[in-house]
């Protein structure tokens, strides 16, 4: 099984979607392991985007994070990263597929409402940036799992 971060965003925390977009990612067949509603701190946010440090838009994305509060989630499954980035949709919601969850619910580019890891090697660096061990929970079955007998 495959783990991955994903973040919804202020916006989709003030819009009240979690709930909505917490049920595609659960209905794909993935399973929440980790999750929590938090404010984002400066540091945390800036370790998150450093890869972006230098760029015109990287204060935006720092202020924009620590805005409100954020559901932090790691994910497991069968090819999740790439799963679910497919039901998340391109970063700009006016090129990214009707469905996904950017075309129905972002509204600008820049305030995107969820992150999602790209790769093995993000999601690792951003699960560990954003969890620790002892909040990621692996011991319980879905129903799924437990009626496969899994």
């Amino acid at each position: 099984m495959e783990r991955t971060f994903t973040a919804l965003k202020p916006d989709a925390v003030k819009r009240n979607l979690m709930g909505r977009i917490i049920q595609r990612i659960e209905e794909k067949g993935y399973k929440i392991i980790g999750m929590k509603l938090m404010d984002v701190p400066h540091e945390l946010a800036e370790k998150h985007y450093a890869e972006h440090k230098g760029k015109p838009f990287y204060p935006r994305l720092i202020d924009y994070i620590t805005s409100g509060p954020v559901l932090a989630m790691v994910l497991e499954g069968d090819n999740v990263i790439m799963g679910l980035r497919h039901i998340v949709g391109k970063t700009n919601p006016d090129e990214a597929e009707a469905g996904s969850i950017r075309a129905d619910f972002c509204t600008v580019k820049e305030y995107n409402i969820i992150h999602a890891s790209d790769s093995k090697e993000s999601a690792e660096r951003e699960i560990n940036l954003w969890f620790k061990k002892e909040e990621i929970c692996t011991d319980y079955k879905t129903a799924l799992e437990f009626l496969m007998g899994n």
